[in-house]
C-alpha cells in the first residue's frame, strides 16, 4: 500500500493530523464569540488532512538523484540534534528565567552554535529582538509572556 516516500509521508502526516484534530475538537467554546478560538487549530487540522490526502495520491517517482539528496550526512544530524536540544532547554527555562532573557540567551547561543561569528551584531539582535517582542505582545497585544527574574 505505502510503496512510495510520498505514501509513507502521507500516511504519518494523516495519523498527525488526526491527533490534532482530535486534541482541537477538546479545546473550550465559549460563549460570546462569533468566531471561537477553536477555529484555526480545526482549519490547519483539515487542511493538514487534505494534503496529505493529496500527498498520496500525487505520481511523483522517485529517481536515484532524488534519494542521493535525501542522504543526510551524520555531521548534519547531530547538528539537528543539537538545535533541538536547545530548543528543548529554551522551553524549560523559559518560565524560570523570563521570555526576554532565555530568548536572547538562545539566539545568541544558537547563532554562535551554528557559525556565525560577529559578536557584536549577534548581542544586538539578540537583546534587541525578544524585547522588541516582548513589548509588542505584553503593551500592544496585551498578552502577557513570562517575565521570569526581570521587574517588568
Amino acid at each position: 500500500m505505502f510503496r512510495t516516500l510520498n505514501q509513507r509521508i502521507s500516511g504519518v502526516l494523516l495519523i498527525l493530523a488526526i491527533v490534532y484534530l482530535l486534541l482541537a475538537y477538546q479545546l473550550p467554546s465559549f460563549a460570546y464569540t462569533e468566531i471561537d478560538a477553536d477555529v484555526v487549530p480545526k482549519g490547519l487540522g483539515y487542511i493538514l488532512v487534505a494534503l496529505s490526502i493529496g500527498l498520496f495520491f500525487s505520481k511523483d517517482s522517485e529517481t536515484d538523484e532524488q534519494k542521493a539528496r535525501r542522504k543526510i550526512p551524520k555531521k548534519d544530524i547531530l547538528i539537528l540534534l543539537a538545535v533541538f536540544a536547545f530548543v528543548f532547554v529554551y522551553i524549560f527555562f523559559l518560565e524560570i528565567l523570563g521570555f526576554i532573557v532565555t530568548t536572547a540567551i538562545f539566539i545568541f547561543g544558537c547563532s554562535w552554535f551554528l557559525g556565525y561569528r560577529k559578536y557584536l551584531v549577534g548581542a544586538l539582535v539578540a537583546i534587541l529582538f525578544p524585547l522588541f517582542m516582548y513589548l509588542t505582545f505584553t503593551q500592544f497585544l496585551k498578552i502577557n509572556l513570562p517575565q521570569g527574574i526581570l521587574p517588568f
